[in-house]
């Protein structure tokens, strides 16, 4: 039986995402999901977010999500912790001083037991710093 509680589902997203499973947050999506980052840039499409997700925890293979606390209403599960992850090296280490770790919101729309929207909030500076220091000048950082 599918999950359709929405609470219970954005938590089980919310799993996966620790577990790094691209395959299995892929199979939680709906068809029309759509993933907004904390710039407010909208991703949409299976192909371009199994790259972006598989991306990600390849830059940060250590990330994680911790959720002290959530609400819902109706569809609708807001969710508050913090993220964290080390930034990897270009020569595939993990250096303390790429560690960060940064309050975090997200937002996940929920429909027939599928994540519909998935939209962070935070203030991703921080982690824009490590990694512009860890690239070297001139090197973009990924958007």
């Amino acid at each position: 039986m599918t999950e359709t509680d929405p609470a219970r589902v954005a938590l089980r997203f919310v799993n996966e995402i620790n577990r790094h499973d691209v395959a299995a947050l892929l199979a939680m999506i709906s068809p029309d999901h759509v993933f907004v980052d904390s710039r407010g840039q909208e991703l949409r499409g299976r192909e371009r977010l199994e790259a972006a997700w598989t991306a990600y925890f390849a830059m940060f293979p250590d990330y994680r999500v911790v959720i002290d606390d959530r609400f819902s209403t109706g569809p609708v599960v807001g969710l508050f912790g913090t993220a964290s992850a080390t930034f990897r090296a270009p020569d595939g280490s993990l250096p303390p001083e790429h560690r960060w770790r940064i309050p975090a919101a997200w937002k996940a729309v929920v429909r027939d037991g599928r994540i519909e929207r998935w939209q962070v909030f935070a203030d991703n500076e921080p982690v824009q710093r490590i990694v512009s220091a860890a690239r070297g000048p001139g090197v973009p950082a990924p958007s």
